[in-house]
């Protein structure tokens, strides 16, 4: 069977995984607080701090890794791509670490672990379904400033996992259904599924849409320069994707340590933790609007799913739109090994990296 090694490495975590084939024999996740991480001055130097990690599981779990077939690293800021797996080369681990999509998320590293690790063991690197996958309808390009664009930066991987595993259970094909899909963790993403494309959603990577764990969320403008007006833009940037969110308010990203002071009846951490959760459903709301309605299912994914009142609010607030349904967890781990498997068995073949973007503006704005 093919062994495949998965590099996943989140805003608040790193996840490993070692598949045999299909199945996943061994795998960790890794918590990273948000004040360890600020630390570092970029997120490119926590590259170092990440591979540790790798090396203290292989270590600690005495893996054999001297026979591998594929090491597949999480997807982040290169240019937008169309979905699919993608051969890992120096242009795209180049575009990544300078993250050219435009996009500062802790998922610049991925590529860039999997190539340490090559260093070491061999085989093939594969990246599957990046975080810029870009799959927009034309109404949704569009910011309100002239030649500037909406970016399509989201749990991309994710979403399409669980939205092809949730048509798969309604016995129907992706390709077939409409789905407003959320990703709910470190980040959040909130897409818009029609017909196999994820034609509209928040940029989750620069922050815009509900507060998250780690992340500012959508601010009007003058309340941003007014708070931002003296900060560095590292400091803005870990706005955005580090020390924003729920880690502005309680000095953590932890979501347990938040979640038990609510059980401790703290009041404060109950009114924010709610607002997360009522912003998200606003969100939902506005896709739903952006589909016309004509929408199959509400599909919830994600870390945070373990809290069962997410998914109960979320239901109050949203199920008369459409049925919610809901996959704790994430999915991603599988979905990579599953993207490499396919190009291993010549079910499909890779793509190459063009260093070309998706979408580049609209031919009469020329």
């Amino acid at each position: 069977m093919e062994k495949i090694f998965v590099i996943n490495p989140g805003s608040t975590s790193t996840k490993l995984s070692l598949f045999d084939g299909e199945k996943c024999v061994m795998t960790t996740e890794v918590f990273h607080d948000s004040p360890v991480l600020v630390q570092f001055p970029t997120i490119n130097d926590q590259l170092d701090f990440r591979m540790e990690v790798v090396r203290k599981f292989i270590e600690d779990n005495e893996l054999d890794l001297s026979s591998l077939d594929a090491i597949v690293g999480r997807g982040g800021p290169c240019c937008s791509v169309e979905s699919g797996t993608y051969i890992v080369d120096d242009k795209l681990i180049e575009d990544t670490r300078n993250a050219v999509g435009g996009l500062y998320h802790s998922s610049m590293l991925g590529v860039q672990m999997a190539r340490e690790l090559q260093k070491s063991y061999g085989g093939q690197i594969f990246m599957v379904d990046p975080t810029v996958v870009d799959e927009y309808w034309e109404l949704a390009r569009h910011s309100g400033l002239d030649g500037i664009y909406r970016k399509a930066i989201c749990h991309a991987l994710n979403l399409k996992a669980v939205a092809r595993m949730h048509a798969e259970k309604l016995g129907r094909r992706y390709e077939d259904c409409n789905f407003i899909v959320c990703h709910i963790d470190g980040g959040i993403s909130i897409t818009a599924h029609v017909k196999g494309r994820m034609v509209d959603g928040n940029d989750a990577g620069g922050g815009q849409g509900p507060f998250t764990p780690t992340r500012m969320g959508s601010m009007a403008v003058p309340d941003i320069v007014e708070y931002l007006w003296d900060k560095t833009p590292q400091q803005m940037k870990n706005l955005t994707s580090v020390t924003g969110g729920l880690s502005s308010y309680f000095g953590t990203s932890d979501s347990d340590r938040i979640h038990e002071m609510i059980e401790q009846g703290n009041a404060k951490a109950r009114r924010v933790w709610q607002t997360m959760i009522y912003q998200i459903a606003k969100y939902i709301g506005a896709m739903a609007a952006a589909m016309s309605g004509q929408v199959d299912g509400i599909v919830l994914t994600g870390g945070l799913l373990r809290f069962k009142e997410i998914e109960e609010e979320i239901r109050g607030y949203c199920g008369w739109i459409a049925p919610v349904s809901s996959y704790p967890g994430e999915f991603e781990q599988q979905a990579m090994a599953l993207g490499a498997l396919r190009v291993l068995r010549g079910q499909q073949s890779a793509r190459r990296y063009t260093g070309v973007p998706v979408f580049t503006g609209f031919a009469d704005e020329d």
